[in-house]
């Protein structure tokens, strides 16, 4: 019994570091309707970043989230004025926007790699070796505060339903040409929007970097859950992108109890083809930013 309980905690947290990995990638598809294949290279660029900061400044992982988020936002609002904005609007520019962004990830993988070498990196602290005690288990206490930063996106559906910057996002990626009628300044709105899910991938790479160890590939595998993550829950949709992720996590923890490890991970791929042909929409339906 206190294995099922264990393996439950861990789903628990490893839910949060997935959802934060899929928040951006999800945002920036509701409201732009571009899938961000540059998602994989903030992931590996935020791991470095916050490698960086810790190793030569020695500055703590989590007190260095607000410079993280900084500059990846900034590089984000970089990215959509000088490049994603010259794209084509609908199914026209899909093409172009996946080999653009397909392009951009190269290069910062490609730059890492010049950089830093192809080892493995990984941010040590004085508390990495440290646990907690959760539900009469023990629980590195990494993974616990990877959870709690987790949560604070979650703010950002509260942003986009209580607030007048959230509901011209919200008008935006339901009717653009309408919303200039307005009044609304609807490029302001996607520079804001794809600055604001870059530095969520940002933040999910130092997170990841707390916890597992990351070279110029890092984001790869990541990139392809975060899709997993943001189809089952619905193409825009916060809250089912949340719900998702806590899915596949449990989906991945208890298939152990069945499955080889090497398999498990495959075990979402699988639960995601499932869902795409009974219900296409995702399980918590196709939402836009819901």
């Amino acid at each position: 019994m206190q294995r099922l309980v264990d393996m439950a905690v861990s789903a628990v947290l490893l839910a949060g570091l997935y959802a934060t990995m899929a928040y951006g990638l999800g945002l920036i598809y509701g409201v732009l309707r571009i899938v961000n294949l540059a998602h994989a290279g903030v992931l590996m660029a935020g791991a470095y970043l916050g490698f960086v900061l810790h190793r030569r400044l020695g500055l703590d992982p989590y007190l260095s989230i607000p410079l993280v988020l900084a500059v990846t936002f900034g590089f984000g609002v970089l990215l959509y004025r000088g490049l994603v904005r010259h794209l084509p609007r609908g199914a026209a520019g899909g093409p172009q926007s996946l080999l653009l962004l397909f392009g951009v990830w190269l290069v910062l993988r490609n730059g890492a790699y010049l950089i830093f070498s192809g080892n493995d990196h990984v941010i040590r602290t004085s508390y990495s070796t440290r646990a907690v005690e959760v539900l009469g288990g023990f629980v590195s206490l990494n993974r616990v505060a990877v959870f709690v930063v987790a949560l604070v996106p979650v703010v950002l559906q509260l942003v986009l339903s209580r607030t007048y910057a959230g509901k011209a996002v919200r008008a935006v990626a339901q009717n653009a040409s309408s919303c200039t009628l307005v009044g609304i300044d609807v490029e302001r709105v996607y520079a804001i929007t794809f600055g604001v899910g870059t530095a969520l991938a940002g933040l999910a790479g130092l997170l990841s970097a707390t916890l597992f160890s990351f070279n110029p590939s890092f984001g790869t595998g990541e990139l392809l859950k975060s899709f997993v993550v943001v189809v089952l829950g619905g193409l825009g949709s916060i809250v089912g992108t949340s719900l998702a992720a806590l899915l596949l996590a449990v989906v991945e923890v208890f298939a152990i109890l069945v499955l080889p490890a090497y398999l498990t991970s495959a075990v979402g791929f699988i639960v995601l083809v499932v869902v795409l042909v009974l219900r296409p929409g995702g399980l918590f339906g196709q939402r836009v930013l819901g």
